[in-house]
């Protein structure tokens, strides 16, 4: 049965699959409490921006998320499946549809961009070396670089550039979610602008699911479908912009309702 839009019942199921579930998960950091219970969901084809103050923990769940960080306690499932339970196998397929943009870029500086785009087909496939300079070249062209970037090294790259060179690498794989930790930070308006709109792009092409960290209110405003936000340890409000827009909690009017977010907000609805 079709909706409104055309839709079939199925594919409105399908849309509300949650990929990312976080359940009650508490983080401490050498005594100090980072998380204390926080819970977050993220849905099929969303792009959720997760922000909160300096030093609030956001970068700690990401890592968490990833098993790059131990919890004290609380579950986190991916595509259904309980990373504490999974199987080596399951844990296996479940990394080979995770895509990682770390904070900077975080590029090998001694591998091409064509190098560092193939290091997760290295790790994880067994493809000769011509099909993986294809793949690799099929990346780089996807994030918008010129193919003579490929043989550069991260130091002959601008700031723009390492960044789209990173996602190429968080791509290599054709993954289901990435994960973006401060995506835009450093670049001046322009690139950011054109960043978010590149990952607005790809989640529709590539029908990814983006949980991205960031402070960036131009972001938050034009490429994020759902914000969540963290603050005493846990997640505060969540909910779309206009939710921010409404929310009387202190932090969260101030962020959103600040001058610089009203000019974004004028700006967005204009």
């Amino acid at each position: 049965m079709a909706n409104g839009n055309g839709a079939t019942a199925a594919q409105d199921a399908n849309d509300d699959e949650i990929v990312l579930s976080v359940r009650d998960v508490t983080v401490a950091i050498e005594d100090k409490l980072i998380l204390d219970k926080l819970s977050l969901d993220i849905k099929r084809g969303e792009i959720l921006g997760f922000v909160g103050a300096s030093g609030a923990g956001k970068s700690v769940l990401l890592r968490t998320i990833l098993g790059l960080m131990p919890k004290q306690s609380g579950t986190i499932s991916l595509f259904g499946i309980d990373v504490d339970k999974a199987s080596d196998t399951d844990r296996l397929r479940i990394d080979m549809r995770l895509g990682v943009l770390f904070q900077h870029g975080a590029l090998f500086s001694a591998l091409t961009v064509l190098e560092n785009v193939q290091v997760p087909m290295r790790e994880y496939l067994d493809l000769p070396r011509a099909l993986m300079d294809e793949l690799a070249m099929l990346k780089i062209e996807l994030v918008g670089l010129p193919a003579d970037a490929a043989q550069k090294f991260p130091s002959e790259l601008s700031g723009g550039m390492i960044k789209r060179a990173a996602l190429a690498r968080a791509l290599a794989l054709d993954p289901d979610i990435v994960f973006l930790d401060e995506p835009t930070s450093g670049l001046d308006p322009i690139s950011a602008a054109e960043f978010d709109e590149l990952v607005v792009k790809l989640r529709d092409t590539m029908d990814l699911t983006v949980y991205m960290v960031t402070h960036d209110l131009d972001t938050l405003f034009t490429a994020c479908d759902h914000v969540a936000v963290l603050g005493k340890k846990k997640v505060l409000v969540e909910g779309t912009i206009d939710d921010m827009l409404k929310s009387e909690e202190p932090w969260v009017k101030s962020y959103f309702r600040g001058k610089r977010a009203r000019q974004l907000d004028l700006a967005a609805r204009a």
